[in-house]
């Protein structure tokens, strides 16, 4: 049940508004039009991907039904009847998803009584049936993903009402049970590692923490997937870091060094005399650590000349010889 998660699609958060999201899809769709991408199938099948979020994500109804059972939202009433009594979910706070996953047993019959005892969901019934894997998304930022980093996330348990099947409510009445909730919300708090060196797309993957298993079996696993946020003085380039490098006028015409920060402390850096503006040096090493090994990458550091300002009266006699001994 876990399937595509439409919000991601689009590019939104859980909570976004109706315009935001009607906002996104055309800025999206026209990006991915086959029209705009001709013979390009990979932007064709985004289009479609597209389309399809939109379609869930712009009907409040549909929507309502995502929200709660994931890409299978066309089986909500299926679901509904189904009853599970326990309910899973996970958020993971600042523009994390959520997700929500009834007991599997149940699922498997819902599938059964909408494909026959021969298909998906009779396979299902047969026995033990290992927990679904979830996915994610999770911002890190260039400091954590250069050192590594310990993050606090968050995970919800949901157990359904028995006495009204989670609905809240028990024929016309409010249920006496759970006071017309329907479920108890049970939190949990868990540690997530991060490796130094992820990068857009890095998989961390935390066992045992997906959707729980059927008839015994082990729980799916949870996997985070790393977005690196923008840095206000690093690009990152693959495992190298660019940077540019404010250099004194006389420091580029007369040689010296100059304070060059790093994501592990600052360096000095040789400027050679006349060096140029927008000269480029390679730092060996200084860039972002390698996933998995013990390697690291570059660190380009781009000169820009700054020009003084605010000259005194003798800085401006200076320049002005300066001017007359190397005329343009």
């Amino acid at each position: 049940m876990a399937g595509k998660d439409y919000y991601r699609v689009l590019g939104v958060d859980r909570n976004a508004s109706d315009k935001e999201i009607k906002q996104a899809y055309r800025r999206l769709a026209r990006k991915h039009h086959p029209d705009v991408n001709p013979g390009d199938k990979s932007a064709e099948a985004r289009f479609k991907e597209i389309n399809a979020a939109y379609e869930v994500l712009s009907n409040p109804e549909k929507r309502k039904k995502y929200d709660q059972f994931g890409d299978q939202w066309e089986y909500a009433e299926q679901f509904a009847k189904a009853g599970g009594q326990e309910r899973v979910r996970w958020d993971f706070g600042q523009g994390g998803t959520t997700f929500e996953y009834g007991d599997i047993g149940d699922f498997g019959d819902v599938l059964s009584s909408l494909f026959g005892d021969s298909g998906i969901g009779s396979r299902m019934r047969g026995g033990p049936q290992r927990g679904q894997d979830i996915e994610s998304p999770i911002e890190v930022s260039l400091e954590e993903a250069y050192h590594g980093s310990t993050r606090v996330i968050q995970l919800q348990t949901t157990e359904l009402c028995a006495a009204c099947g989670g609905t809240g409510r028990v024929g016309n009445r409010v249920c006496t049970i759970c006071s017309g909730a329907g479920a108890k919300v049970i939190p949990r708090r868990l540690e997530v590692k991060i490796p130094a060196g992820v990068r857009d797309g890095s998989r961390i993957r935390i066992a045992g923490e997906g959707g729980p298993g059927r008839a015994g079996a082990n729980k799916g696993d949870l996997y985070l997937v790393a977005k690196v946020l923008p840095h206000k003085l690093f690009e990152r380039k693959g495992d190298d870091l660019y940077a540019d490098v404010s250099v004194p006028l006389a420091t580029a015409i007369l040689g010296g060094e100059v304070g060059l920060p790093t994501l592990n402390g600052s360096l000095s850096l040789k400027i050679p005399p006349e060096t140029q503006n927008g000269k480029v040096f390679r730092l060996a090493g200084k860039g972002m650590p390698q996933l998995g090994n013990a390697n690291y990458g570059n660190l380009f550091a781009r000169v820009k000349v700054v020009l003084p300002t605010s000259l005194t009266d003798e800085e401006r006699r200076l320049f002005e010889k300066l001017r007359s001994l190397r005329p343009t």
